[in-house]
């Protein structure tokens, strides 16, 4: 039996750890029938060595989202090695540490500009260098943390996190017309890189131990690398601009 992204081709941005979602996302991918190429920074030889625990070897590729001629070069690099695109993944987010931890009253312009750059506007940015290779229409994915609270230390993550859904929402109405679906992931916490970057990260967490219906475990990235794998699939032929929720159901909840 054929997996669900048998014959497709995707870009998975965001593998810097096997607990990070982008690798389970890579690697259920390949295992469901994907050939995939990875982006990395700014260390691809850290992505090169987490990538060899993939069922499959891929290549990685040096792609920095705030660089033009890196965004610039994408297509043609990607097409030598894929031919072209039916999927994007895009798992990126940065805030520099001023912008996080309890100081968002305090966070100069200077490193909100570099959150919302690295973490939201990348989305269109990504997108936009991947789209000469989509010619046959495709799903871009990526990943949020719902942006509907204040969560505590996210600080200007979660602004962040509210243009980046914005951002998708827009991008679902200027590109359904070259049929292609963009949607999000809003994922619950999960001890990867991006997490331990976050001060207090143990105080956000902590929420999903009193108030997630199901029980979520922080060790367990695979739920939401299902959820984009599923995205990325012939199964959601007519879904866009939509926020897929894989967070045990806390975000129904009101106390």
């Amino acid at each position: 039996m054929s997996g669900i992204l048998e014959g497709k081709r995707v870009l998975i941005t965001g593998v810097l750890m096997e607990s990070s979602i982008a690798f389970h996302t890579a690697k259920l991918a390949q295992e469901q029938g994907a050939e995939i190429i990875l982006t990395a920074f700014p260390r691809p030889t850290l992505t090169e060595r987490i990538a060899k625990k993939l069922p499959k070897p891929t290549k990685v590729i040096e792609l920095d989202v705030t660089n033009d001629e890196h965004l610039g070069r994408l297509a043609d690099i990607v097409g030598e090695e894929l031919g072209g695109l039916d999927g994007v993944v895009h798992s990126i987010g940065f805030a520099p540490q001023d912008a996080l931890g309890g100081n968002f009253l305090n966070t100069p312009f200077e490193s909100v500009s570099t959150a919302m750059h690295v973490s939201a506007f990348s989305l269109k940015s990504l997108t936009m260098a991947c789209l000469p290779l989509m010619q046959n229409g495709g799903s871009v994915v990526g990943l949020t943390f719902d942006a509907q609270f204040a969560w505590p230390q996210y600080d200007w993550m979660g602004p962040a996190k509210a243009a980046l859904e914005a951002t998708n929402r827009y991008m679902a109405r200027d590109l359904g017309k070259q049929n292609i679906r963009c949607n999000l992931i809003s994922a619950g916490p999960i001890g990867s890189m991006a997490a331990k970057s976050i001060p207090g990260f143990g105080e956000l967490a902590s929420v999903w131990d009193s108030r997630s219906p199901l029980e979520w475990d922080l060790k367990d990235p695979e739920p939401a690398g299902r959820g984009v794998v599923a995205l990325l699939s012939d199964w959601f032929p007519k879904t866009t601009g939509e926020i897929i929720h894989v967070d045990g159901g806390l975000h129904a909840i009101g106390a």
